[in-house]
């Protein structure tokens, strides 16, 4: 295998171990994938070092190395680009792909969201489930649905001005918990507590918290710290916003 090769490879791999690791894919999944594409390409290891913020990675090619390093940057959790990277791995296991392929396919490669017209009255939904399932009368229900949909509303239209997170989820906490609180200021509900409870369910950073965990359980102490630490930061976020609402609502916990 030539020099040049060797580097085109490498490039390649690297770059989807940047692709993974920025869309949540937990850190032995990304050493995973990253090895076995090395190899399907050619190369004889493939050695990498994941860290909160970058990732080293180094390709052996008789007797060659080619260490590259790339920052990496979070850009939300979106598991279709995960699993297409994986797929992109699978057919190049099988000998579908070769390099050039695997360049094109991954240059292809751009995160799709739905729509907001529909993300938001099913946040909303959802949110209002779970109301539901706390034992919430239908009144409590729809200020559930209400509260979480304009929360989800004012989280997306946030995030599309690239605010930083940690403010995105406290204004969102808050602008929640307020209407959230209609139910206590006009007794609309016999329940008023569970739509306060339930409407800010989806800022719950589950995904984060579950991939911190299995990433210090598996040996990637440094990344499941630094992911816990962010999933952490942002429960007391949105904890600041909630207490603020509360605070200005005249409710106290």
């Amino acid at each position: 295998m030539y020099a040049d090769t060797q580097n085109d490879i490498t490039r390649q791999v690297v770059r989807v171990a940047q692709l993974l690791l920025a869309y949540g894919a937990e850190s032995e999944l990304v050493e995973e994938i990253s090895q076995r594409l090395g190899h399907a390409l050619g190369l004889a290891s493939v050695e990498i070092s994941i860290s909160s913020n970058s990732l080293v990675l180094t390709s052996l090619v008789h007797g060659r190395c080619i260490t590259t390093t790339r920052r990496t940057r979070e850009h939300g959790i979106n598991m279709t680009i995960i699993c297409e990277l994986q797929r992109i791995c699978l057919l190049t296991e099988k000998g579908l792909y070769g390099i050039d392929e695997v360049r094109k396919r991954v240059s292809r490669i751009e995160p799709r969201t739905y729509p907001k017209r529909y993300l938001v009255p099913m946040i909303g939904l959802s949110c209002a489930s779970f109301c539901h399932l706390f034992g919430g009368d239908l009144a409590a229900c729809i200020i559930t649905f209400l509260a979480s949909s304009i929360g989800m509303f004012v989280r997306l239209s946030i995030a599309k001005h690239h605010f930083n997170l940690l403010l995105n989820f406290a204004v969102t906490a808050f602008v929640t918990s307020m209407i959230a609180q209609v139910g206590y200021q006009f007794s609309l509900t016999e329940t008023p507590k569970l739509p306060m409870a339930a409407s800010v369910l989806m800022l719950v950073p589950g995904f984060p918290m579950i991939n911190s965990i299995s990433d210090m359980v598996k040996g990637h102490l440094n990344v499941g710290i630094s992911r816990w630490g962010h999933a952490t930061l942002l429960t007391v976020s949105s904890v600041i916003g909630i207490t603020v609402a509360m605070q200005l609502g005249g409710l106290f916990l």
